[in-house]
């Protein structure tokens, strides 16, 4: 497998027991993400976009089906291997921020290692630098109360960066923000992609958010049906 592909899904499947019966929330999918790629994944509600999001962000297991991240089979990792990963190597960003209320912007920034080995001295000095990548320079002693629903997003992101993922998976992030501030937002993340080499993927019903990035795949029912490239 090419060391350029990043993620690399083979004929995933994920199925939920509701009471006797069973949903398929994806029937079959199968996708190839290379590094520095920055994909848009589309889909209605119900489309199984969230659930393909929570499978590459090793927050749940297919329930068949190959998943290779870094050219190794995580299938069928166990959880706590999972978590591992996670932690090491994806950087979430959510709608709703999910910032420890009560806290400084650098103490959100940091928290991603405290779950690793980095000494202390070492996490302040990847947080500071992380918040000043989304512009947060001078911001960093204010707590979550005190900022703007974009600077608290820009928090989210520069926690996402902290342990120089290999991947920043982003659902809904300007799903909470006005019109030009989900802009500003949008702008952080393809300068990441840009500049860093990081790859994105990115989970919106938007059609706007969605053109932002180069390669967009929309789901239907548990399936690709469509994929679209810009340059």
């Amino acid at each position: 497998m090419s060391n350029k592909i990043l993620i690399n899904l083979e004929n995933i499947v994920k199925t939920y027991k509701v009471g006797l019966s069973e949903v398929q929330a994806l029937r079959g999918v199968s996708l190839q993400v290379h590094r520095g790629d920055y994909l848009a994944i589309m889909g209605p509600s119900g489309s199984g976009k969230s659930t393909l999001m929570n499978i590459i962000g090793c927050l749940d297991k297919a329930t068949s089906g190959r998943y290779y991240l870094e050219g190794t089979d995580i299938s069928t990792f166990s959880r706590n291997r999972l978590a591992e990963i996670r932690n090491k190597k994806i950087g979430f960003v959510f709608q709703n921020f999910n910032l420890l209320p009560r806290t400084t912007a650098l103490e959100n920034a940091e928290l991603p290692l405290l779950y690793s080995d980095v000494p202390p001295k070492e996490a302040r000095r990847r947080a500071l630098e992380a918040l000043a990548m989304v512009g947060l320079k001078g911001r960093e002693g204010h707590y979550t109360n005190q900022l703007s629903g974009g600077e608290m997003q820009r928090v989210a992101i520069a926690r996402a960066l902290v342990n120089h993922p290999s991947l920043i998976l982003a659902d809904e992030p300007t799903g909470n923000l006005d019109t030009k501030t989900g802009q500003e937002i949008m702008a952080i993340f393809k300068a990441l992609n840009r500049e860093q080499g990081i790859t994105v993927i990115l989970v919106t019903h938007d059609p706007e958010i969605a053109q932002t990035a180069p390669r967009r795949i929309y789901l239907r029912d548990g399936l690709i049906i469509k994929e679209e490239t810009s340059e």
